[in-house]
């Protein structure tokens, strides 16, 4: 195997780029899922991605890999925030993004980020749930208002995003009751939420969040679930996706997607095994994991079906994610093939056809897109992929 096999990747999951320079602190804010400052006498540079960046990226801006990070920095700088983006995106070979844009701050929009990577990179909007509710709670006058604006919002996104996401990993866990709340649990818990929330704050009630993934859920577009790893908002023993599975039965055909996974990436490869409508991604954990993506990999591959695993990068912030992202998955994916078909273990053929499967053919089927230029999923569509037993 070699990175030509799968040279083009479908990123089904990532977020915007900041627009503006940065100085150090923030650019290694983006290096952690810590809020606290670095070990003393360290720096985040110091950690698996922060090495993975160091060898990366150095090279697309005419410098030695494993550049010191000063000099690194300072060559950023040189060159500006836009070619910056410009040569590390164009080099990720992603050809189309699919981006979650609940994320706070001064984003690049999906559109922009297709073209800082160049032709024929194309992109899609993934839409938060958590986000709709904000923003439909902050200009509502009541629940009953509240639950009709959401209700209508939700459809209206339906028709052009590529799919869902829900953060109920972050805001309450995941041991939510699997059924969807009545029509009066959820009126009560509107009302109760909207007394007593503040502009803008976040959406913790479980029977509003259960409330969100049945909505999202009715409308048969692919509902992707963080799980796993994650900033200190979260309860790492409550993302574990095995805590899911009742949800996950409940909520057939519906494509589900389990975001990242890690540590628990193994019970999010059962999980893909059993369900025909479940979908494993790898994300952020070979970002973060450097290295040891090879390792982490081979875990996901142990039990995933070769058609239930996709990639994404998980990237934010920074364009430093996403061209690492891919590359750390194309070396890991690359060395396990290589050893495996020379072992005897898989023909070269199949190989080539796994990669092309998880790096875009999954993808493709899964959020019903039609190569680089990826094409609106129909509404006659949603929910049927006979491939897929749905």
């Amino acid at each position: 195997m070699h990175p030509q096999t799968h040279p083009h990747l479908i990123d089904h999951h990532c977020h915007g780029i900041l627009r503006t320079p940065h100085p150090r602190p923030t650019f290694e804010a983006f290096l952690t899922e810590s809020h606290a400052p670095a070990a003393a006498g360290t720096t985040f540079f110091d950690t698996q991605l922060g090495f993975a960046v160091r060898r990366v990226c150095p090279p697309l801006l005419d410098l030695d890999p494993h550049a010191p990070p000063e000099v690194y920095l300072a060559r950023r700088h040189e060159l500006g925030q836009d070619e910056t983006a410009r040569r590390l995106l164009g080099a990720a070979g992603i050809t189309e993004y699919l981006v979650d844009t609940g994320l706070p701050g001064n984003l690049t929009t999906p559109q922009d980020l297709a073209t800082l990577s160049g032709s024929p990179a194309t992109a899609r909007e993934v839409v938060r749930l958590e986000s709709l509710a904000q923003k439909a709670a902050d200009e509502a006058k009541d629940a009953q208002s509240f639950l009709a604006t959401l209700a209508t919002t939700i459809q209206a996104a339906a028709h052009h995003a590529a799919a869902f996401k829900s953060i109920a990993a972050y805001r309450h866990g995941l041991r939510l009751d699997p059924d969807p709340p009545t029509e009066a649990e959820t009126h009560r818990a509107a009302a109760a939420w909207l007394k007593e929330r503040t502009h803008g704050a976040r959406l913790h009630d479980p029977t509003l969040l259960r409330h969100l993934l049945w909505s999202a859920v009715a409308t048969g577009l692919p509902l992707q679930l963080h799980t796993g790893f994650g900033d200190p908002d979260l309860r790492l023993r409550d993302a574990d996706p095995l805590l899911l599975t009742d949800f996950i039965r409940a909520a057939a055909p519906t494509p589900l997607i389990l975001l990242h996974g890690y540590p628990y990436h193994r019970g999010a490869g059962y999980l893909a095994h059993v369900h025909p409508h479940v979908y494993a991604d790898l994300g952020l954990a070979l970002t973060h994991t450097g290295a040891r993506a090879e390792a982490v990999l081979a875990e996901f591959l142990e039990l995933t079906p070769f058609g239930k695993l996709l990639f994404s990068t998980d990237a934010y912030g920074l364009p430093e994610l996403y061209v690492v992202g891919a590359q750390l998955y194309r070396e890991a994916l690359d060395a396990l093939l290589t050893r495996w078909v020379d072992s005897g273990a898989w023909s070269a053929a199949d190989a080539e056809r796994v990669a092309h499967l998880i790096g875009a053919g999954n993808a493709r089927r899964v959020y019903s897109s039609s190569g680089p230029s990826g094409s609106a999923r129909s509404s006659a569509g949603r929910g049927a992929d006979p491939a897929d037993s749905r």
